[in-house]
């Protein structure tokens, strides 16, 4: 299955100029509920798609209210730093969109 056959919504957006995070809204809470059973999306998978260490993904939220998972990275580059390209953070779930994963 690909993340973005059962999201609704796949976004990424600054918290704060060091840090951004990384938002999966699900269409379902069936799917939802089965992917934070699985745990498939965690620290190491989040590490994986934006090839960072571990260490360097700070939080993974779920919020069930919302059938949403959050997880918040340490930024590459700080926003607006020379050679960052996206100051808002805005252009950064393009590893989420085609992650695939097995239930």
């Amino acid at each position: 299955m690909k993340l973005k056959d059962v999201a609704s919504v796949i976004r990424s957006k600054n918290a704060g100029p060091f840090e951004l995070t990384l938002d999966v809204l699900l269409k379902d809470q069936e799917m939802f509920e089965k992917l934070r059973e699985a745990d498939v999306i965690n620290r190491k998978t989040i590490a994986g798609l934006y090839q960072i260490p571990e260490e360097d993904v700070i939080s993974i939220v779920y919020f069930p209210n919302a059938k949403a998972i959050k997880a918040t990275i340490v930024r590459p580059l700080p926003s607006g730093a020379l050679g960052e390209r996206d100051v808002y953070g805005a252009q950064q779930h393009a590893p989420l969109v085609n992650f695939t994963f097995e239930l």
